[in-house]
């Protein structure tokens, strides 16, 4: 949905509302667009947790997220105040069929007028079944009704189909919107765009062209407060399987014959399906699986994720890099590097297209190859690199440069974060840039055999220093192919 869009008032109820997902990132973003006038003044943001709080002190709670996570120029105490009377809370336990959902019914019921309900599950995902067995219980799911479910869909392939069933017997597909929020972000959106209204890279987006792509995912900070559910799930289901497998489908997808959501899923589903499946060998030659030791962010000392943890053993990975093919015509012998870290030298989601060397050079050195870089965050933007003539030394000598653009400062706005956008597109039914169930399992499809091969100790668990770009193993993983990590070319 554009930015600025009217619509009608909508009750938006959030389970698991006393989480860090609901401070840090949904009660901003809807917060962002209520200054935009896209939350109209008969909506309801309701939250339903197990906590006993009165309408007061979740408000509270939630102006105190208001004044933490928006942008100091954004916290206007007038404005603030005025969204928080939309606001408000019940002591509910969404799973539990004996829970207070009178008071839900009650709330809901009393200004029936709001045509549109989303239900935003903002719980552990083994819970998404008994909420919407309880929803259809109580009557709650109308015709105009909505469920968004956070990531991770499951731990594994059966556990994926048994939520995707489990919701679905309650929700039509197209009613069903699962949110994975580096969709949201502009600059993977951009990734249509530069494609395929640059008539210039879509030519050049081939195996004739390109010798490799990169993508990064990287993260300065540790496990935190997250120990409990990040040792249960580890890089690869945390960031892999959907976060950077998105990315790649982006990347890799053919031209969808329209911007029509099924239309771009389609072909989404198509590059996971292309996936190169992960034979035991392959995952010996082609997977690397590490955990951060104690070492610097920036000029701090910082513990190891067992430290983190307070255990004495974990084989948990806090890094992933494997190199992935994708078999279509389009992407024959092109090698998809995917890599994902906590405690990484810097914080940063990235696209690297690396073009080939030139066949023959006019000059006297062989000129660097072309190489465009996309950034995902938090600098979002474009830039590619040149070779020029150098103007300090002879007519035959060449130096590299880059054209560069920063979004932000380019178009003089400040970007939304990417739940903004994907909350809205929830009210207005607009599934694009969400995931359909079938994407799930196709990707789960892919990275069950690396995750078995991992189990039967198929790929040690390397150790890597905190601020590093991650163990030895990775720069190995390249160099078989004669590649090197973007971070360390010239």
């Amino acid at each position: 949905m554009k930015q600025g869009q009217t619509h009608s008032s909508f009750d938006f109820i959030i389970f698991g509302a006393t989480g860090d997902l609901t401070k840090r990132k949904l009660l901003p973003a809807l917060f962002y667009r209520y200054l935009d006038q896209e939350i109209p003044s008969k909506t309801r943001i309701i939250g339903a947790a197990r906590s006993q709080l009165s309408n007061e002190e979740f408000r509270a709670q939630a102006r105190d997220g208001l004044n933490q996570f928006v942008q100091e120029p954004d916290r206007n105490p007038e404005k603030i105040e005025a969204f928080l009377q939309q606001i408000f809370y019940i002591s509910l336990n969404g799973a539990e069929a004996e829970s207070n959902w009178p008071a839900l019914l009650n709330l809901l019921s009393s200004d029936p007028q709001n045509d549109i309900r989303i239900f935003y599950l903002a719980t552990s995902p083994k819970l998404y079944g008994a909420i919407c067995d309880n929803l259809s219980n109580e009557g709650l799911i109308t015709e105009n009704s909505r469920v968004v479910l956070e990531k991770p869909i499951g731990t594994s392939l059966a556990t994926a189909q048994d939520i995707n069933n489990s919701v679905g017997k309650h929700f039509p597909e197209n009613h069903i919107f699962r949110i994975d929020h580096y969709l949201g972000k502009e600059t993977v959106q951009n990734i249509i765009a530069l494609r395929f209204a640059n008539p210039v890279f879509e030519r050049l987006w081939n195996s004739d062209v390109i010798d490799y792509v990169q993508i990064t995912a990287a993260e300065t900070v540790g496990i935190g407060n997250r120990g409990g559910y990040y040792d249960g799930a580890g890089a690869l289901r945390d960031m892999v399987q959907n976060h950077l497998l998105q990315v790649l489908c982006m990347v890799a997808m053919d031209p969808p014959i329209s911007l029509e959501a099924d239309d771009l899923r389609n072909e989404k589903l198509k590059i996971l399906r292309s996936l190169s499946p992960m034979s035991e060998e392959d995952i010996r030659l082609n997977t690397v699986r590490g955990q951060y030791d104690a070492g610097m962010e920036g000029n701090k000392p910082v513990s190891s994720y067992l430290e983190d943890l307070k255990k004495e053993n974990s084989n948990t990975e806090t890094y992933v890099a494997i190199c992935a093919h994708v078999n279509t015509s389009r992407w024959s012998s092109v090698p998809f590097y995917l890599r994902t870290g906590k405690r990484m030298a810097e914080k940063t989601s990235e696209v690297v297209i690396q073009f080939k060397r030139s066949a023959w050079s006019l000059f006297p050195t062989m000129p660097e190859p072309n190489r465009l870089h996309i950034r995902i965050q938090p600098d979002e933007g474009v830039s590619l690199s040149l070779q020029v003539k150098d103007p300090s030394k002879s007519h035959d000598s060449l130096r590299s440069t880059f054209i560069d653009i920063d979004f932000s400062p380019a178009f003089h706005i400040r970007y939304p974060d990417a739940y903004e956008g994907l909350l809205m597109d929830v009210v207005e039914g607009d599934p694009l840039l969400f995931i359909r169930n079938d994407e799930v399992e196709a990707a789960w499809r892919w990275v069950e055999p690396i995750l078995k091969g991992w189990s039967k100790g198929l790929v040690p668990l390397s150790h890597y220093k905190s601020g590093s770009w991650g163990p030895n193993e990775a720069n190995k993983l390249l160099a078989k192919n004669g590649h090197l990590w973007h971070e360390v070319m010239p």
